[in-house]
Order: structure tokens, then sequence, then C-alpha cells
């Protein structure tokens, strides 16, 4: 897999940007991504090494609009640990 198409997206919530603090990221990842994946992409992408990958499925959710039902769709997160001396440049960096 590509690396883009590992990793998707980062995860920004109250909780992920806290996490920052701590040098964890959170990322939405290919369902199909597993954690060496998911470090290597890192890797290539930010030029940073993981000291730890967590995942994790988030289920779907059912969700209503009036008479109307529905469901998120389901997928899965990366919270990755970084050593102290990196930060992942760019996007989080404004936060």
């Amino acid at each position: 897999m590509h690396p883009t198409d590992v990793i998707l997206s980062p995860v920004i919530s109250e909780k992920s940007h806290d996490m920052i603090r701590h040098n964890k990221y959170t990322f939405r990842v290919a369902r199909s991504a597993t954690k060496t994946e998911i470090a290597k992409a890192l890797k290539s992408l930010f030029n940073v090494d993981a000291q730890k990958v967590n995942v994790l499925n988030v289920h779907r959710k059912q969700r209503r609009m009036g008479r109307f039902a529905g469901a998120t769709s389901a997928w899965k997160k990366a919270v990755v640990t970084l050593p102290k001396n990196q930060k992942i440049p760019g996007y989080f960096e404004g936060m």
C-alpha cells in the first residue's frame, strides 16, 4: 500500500488535541492497515519514528434525522506515540 492510502487523515478532537502534549498523534487509517504499515507510512510521510502504535476499530453508530434512520460508517483509528525529541510538522503546529 502507498503511504497516503494507509494514513487517511488526522483526527481533530479535544481529546486528540490534548494528547499532542504527550507526543501522541491520532490518525484515521485504512481498515486493512496493520501497525507496521502505519509505522512505515509515518516514516515515509513525516520522517518520524513511531515508538508505539495503538489501533482500534470505531464501530458504526445509529443516527436519526426526524423519521429517517441511518448509520455512520465504521472506521479505524491509530494513536501513534513518538519519541520525546520528535514532532510531526505542519498540520499539528497551529494547535
